[in-house]
């Protein structure tokens, strides 16, 4: 099995930061892109960013310029660095993964439970 744990949300006021984490463990042995994904309450999932396994980048148009998606391939680990955060930011974060299993040619795609951003003075 695979696990994509978020964290790092929480209650930030307009203009603050923050920086989410999302860990990946379990049976794995390649992960290639990863992205991160919102959804605010009465609204679809939408693209937040993604990072290609070599380091290229996508963000959505409500965020781009103010955010910065990264990985860290030593620890299956991916991030976004959210600047400038307005109360529209507010919404569950979610983090995906591309992985292939040990022993497998298939790649799959595996979703995190989400952590909470509240942006609200």
């Amino acid at each position: 099995q695979v696990q994509l744990v978020e964290s790092g949300g929480g209650l930030v006021q307009p203009g603050g930061s923050l920086r989410l984490s999302c860990v990946a463990s379990g049976s794995i042995a390649s992960i290639d892109a990863m992205g991160w994904y919102r959804q605010a309450p009465g609204k679809e999932r939408e693209l937040v960013a993604t990072i290609s396994s070599g380091g290229s980048t996508n963000y959505g148009d409500s965020v781009k310029g103010r955010s910065t998606i990264s990985r860290d391939d030593a620890k299956n680990t991916g991030y976004l660095q959210m600047n400038s955060l307005k109360p529209e930011d507010t919404a569950v974060y979610y983090c995906n993964a591309r992985v292939r299993r040990p022993g497998s040619g298939l790649w799959l795609t595996y979703w995190g439970r989400g952590t909470q951003v509240t942006v609200s003075s």
